[in-house]
């Protein structure tokens, strides 16, 4: 009698757990499961301008627009980092936030959040070579934004000349511009 009460029981409990089933299945997907839709996100004003003759140099799509013509300033040159560093524009480190295209040395990706990681915030790169594959974490030092490995030394810097446009150098010296 008391076996056939816990078959009972134990029927029971599964046909209700079948019940709370919140994932996907091979017939259809639950409306529970859809993400809550984003908040909007303040953009920049609107600016106006003529657009260049036909047949003149422009960026392209996934490029990014060229640096104002401090060449002789980036970081790393004889007393170049400190006329970058009075020239730069303010950085927020909210700004900073996403995913960026790395140019220079080598092509490729950097990705920056807002989660701690030491006395920094998480980042990494993805396709880069040279010393930009060990970063790990970045911060904001004033107009200057600091990559770093996992020991915490710094491995390249950058400061903002444009909207949406760094430039700077790694340790080595390797010239680096980050652009959206």
């Amino acid at each position: 009698m008391r076996f056939g009460k816990s078959i009972a029981g134990l029927a029971m409990v599964l046909a209700l757990a079948g019940c709370q089933r919140t994932a996907d299945s091979a017939w259809g997907t639950q409306a529970s499961l859809a993400p809550a839709p984003l908040a909007a996100q303040p953009v920049g004003g609107v600016q106006a301008g003529q657009l260049p003759p036909a047949g003149a140099a422009t960026t392209t799509p996934g490029q990014f627009p060229a640096a104002p013509t401090q060449t002789a300033s980036l970081p790393g040159a004889a007393g170049a980092a400190d006329a970058m560093a009075a020239s730069a524009l303010d950085v927020k480190k909210e700004t900073m936030v996403g995913n960026w295209k790395v140019s220079g040395s080598s092509s490729c990706d950097m990705f920056l959040t807002l989660t701690n990681l030491g006395s920094g915030s998480r980042g990494g790169t993805r396709g880069c070579a040279g010393e930009l594959t060990a970063m790990r974490s970045w911060e904001v030092a004033g107009k200057q934004v600091q990559f770093k490995d996992t020991d915490g030394n710094v491995i390249g810097s950058v400061y903002k000349t444009a909207d949406n446009r760094f430039d700077g150098r790694t340790a080595s010296g390797q010239p680096i511009a980050l652009g959206r």
